[in-house]
């Protein structure tokens, strides 16, 4: 197994699709539904890579993200935007935040998410 990756994203069949896609990459994955999930889990497992979406509920990707990166046990864990807003000003917002990078879920195929992700471990 290469690296682990967390994924918060609440859209089941994404999540899935993901997991399978990653996991045939020969990535251990993690998982969370929402965002405080997430960041309990980013503390707790320190993923290599994080990927997450925007829209999820109890706090947005934003709040997470801010929360990632002010906290010193998670701020150097990479984390990727993957959502289908797609905005100048989300994407501007998003990097602003600290993401390493963001993806538009409509707008990429399956193995090019490995790449980046390949990418940013290296």
């Amino acid at each position: 197994m290469k690296n682990n990756i967390l994924i918060i994203e609440d859209d089941e069949f994404f999540k899935e699709l993901i997991t399978k896609k990653l996991f045939s990459g020969g990535f251990r994955i993690l998982d969370a539904g929402d965002g405080q999930k997430g960041i309990e889990e980013a503390k707790q497992s320190k993923p290599d890579l994080i990927l997450l979406d925007l829209l999820l509920p109890s706090m947005d990707g934003f709040e997470v993200l801010s929360a990632l990166k002010s906290d010193s046990e998670t701020a150097s864990i990479p984390v990727v935007i993957l959502s289908n807003l797609s905005s100048k000003e989300d994407i501007e917002k998003g990097l602003k935040l600290g993401a390493a990078d963001f993806l538009i879920k409509s707008q990429f195929a399956s193995g090019e998410i490995i790449t980046k992700i390949e990418k940013l471990l290296k």
